[in-house]
């Protein structure tokens, strides 16, 4: 028999199972669980529901306030409330109040993402904590509830795609680019309810903040979970965040793939998604000088610090295009405050950004950064869906930070190859 993949070396730990294979239905035990402002109202009626008293384990649940972060309405502040009141009834002791950050990006600072657990989120892009070696999905409210009530969920046993990178990456592309490239080389559903593995020197060499991309959005590819590798970068990250044990669990030499990709990154040119599809990816020459009403930076997928500091560096001593606006959103507290004190903060709104608070805010049309009618935006985020920033009849573009910077300047779809 074959070795096994990550996800189902994780998954047969968490059902408490010697091995299992894709296609298998399983009960798992859950390791950690997050639930956000948007969901957690529906998530309370239901554990209302099930007439129960408490919930599983009041230290391996997480609450986050950041879809809708400042509230801007008053439905939306009195269901901050309700989830006030509920965190103290149940004694949940995991809850990160608005201004703290974006969920995927809160998580692993704080110390609750460790290699080889299993973690859910009422979030798509909880796929995210792949990039430190957990197996994380999403829920719905229904779900989560029960697994607020018994720490338990059922998943079916993913198959597992590989991706292997060579290469080096031409100036101005990076990580963003790449995983644009995939979604418009491979489709938006050719990972559905897979897991995929990003190996290769590429992957090895890059800082956490511009691995996190491709555990990232893999849910823009249809998948299940999203995975690089557990190497000395991810475990001296998690062992200055928590002292709790954990085990690694990488896929075996040996292990099975559905379908195995390579992919020579030296080849990649600046990316771009058109609207209104993740999937629809071009070269950025393709469609320059596209008039730009907005630039946003931002989310938990373009919010890092590393992605600031490449911000900072194309937009030092410039100003941003005239009758345009450049929003920019730090993933976290932590991130903004380090920009902050590095000077990077000083740099982008001296060339006339607005920084906001950490928030998804903009990214799911509930905040600072929302475009109107007839608007255009190019993002430094994840989906580009029609209505998705605001107006139905706006257009976003999606694009990696480069891209975007480089482009706030001019005020027009610009490959930063040719700009910087």
């Amino acid at each position: 028999m074959n070795g096994h993949t990550t996800a189902e070396k994780i998954l047969a730990n968490s059902a408490d199972l010697e091995e299992v294979w894709p296609g298998d239905h399983i009960i798992c035990k859950v390791d950690m669980a997050m639930a956000h402002d948007m969901g957690t109202p529906s998530i309370i009626d239901y554990f209302k529901e099930m007439e129960v008293d408490n919930v599983w384990d009041t230290s391996k649940i997480v609450c986050v306030m950041d879809h809708i972060a400042p509230s801007h309405h008053v439905a939306d502040a009195d269901s901050k409330v309700s989830i006030r009141k509920f965190i103290q009834e149940t004694g949940i002791q995991n809850f990160y109040d608005v201004g703290s950050g974006i969920s995927h990006n809160i998580l692993p600072e704080y110390g609750h993402i460790r290699p080889g657990e299993l973690v859910v989120g009422t979030d798509s892009h909880t796929t995210s904590h792949g990039t430190f070696g957990a197996a994380g999905t999403g829920l719905g409210y229904t779900e989560m509830a029960y697994v607020l009530a018994t720490g338990e969920t059922w998943l079916r046993v993913p198959e597992t795609i590989k991706f292997e990178f060579e290469g080096e990456f031409n100036k101005w592309v990076g990580a963003k680019d790449l995983i644009l490239h995939i979604a418009g080389e491979y489709g938006t559903d050719f990972g559905q309810y897979k897991s995929i593995e990003y190996t290769g020197g590429p992957i090895d060499s890059m800082e956490l903040d511009d691995r996190f991309m491709f555990p990232n959005m893999s849910v823009e590819l249809g998948a299940k979970f999203g995975f690089t590798p557990t190497d000395s970068k991810v475990t001296d990250y998690i062992n200055k965040r928590t002292d709790i044990p954990y085990k690694s669990r990488d896929a075996d030499a040996d292990a099975s793939y559905d379908e195995i990709y390579q992919v020579d990154v030296g080849s990649i040119s600046p990316k771009i998604s058109t609207p209104h599809k993740v999937g629809n990816v071009v070269d950025v020459g393709d469609v320059e000088n596209i008039k730009l009403d907005q630039v946003f930076i931002g989310s938990c997928t373009n919010g890092k610090f590393q992605d600031l500091k490449i911000a900072a560096e194309i937009l030092n001593g410039k100003q941003i295009a005239k009758g345009m606006r450049l929003i920019v959103t730090p993933a976290s507290r932590a991130i903004y405050s380090r920009a902050l004190k590095g000077g990077i903060i000083d740099v982008l709104t001296d060339s006339g950004a607005v920084v906001t608070n950490s928030t998804c805010g903009a990214c799911v049309g509930r905040g600072m950064g929302i475009i109107g009618e007839g608007e255009v935006c190019l993002a430094a985020m994840n989906r580009n869906f029609r209505g998705r920033m605001g107006s139905y009849k706006s257009d976003i573009y999606l694009s990696s930070v480069a891209t975007a910077a480089a482009s706030s300047i001019t005020g027009m779809i610009t490959d930063p190859r040719r700009k910087l």
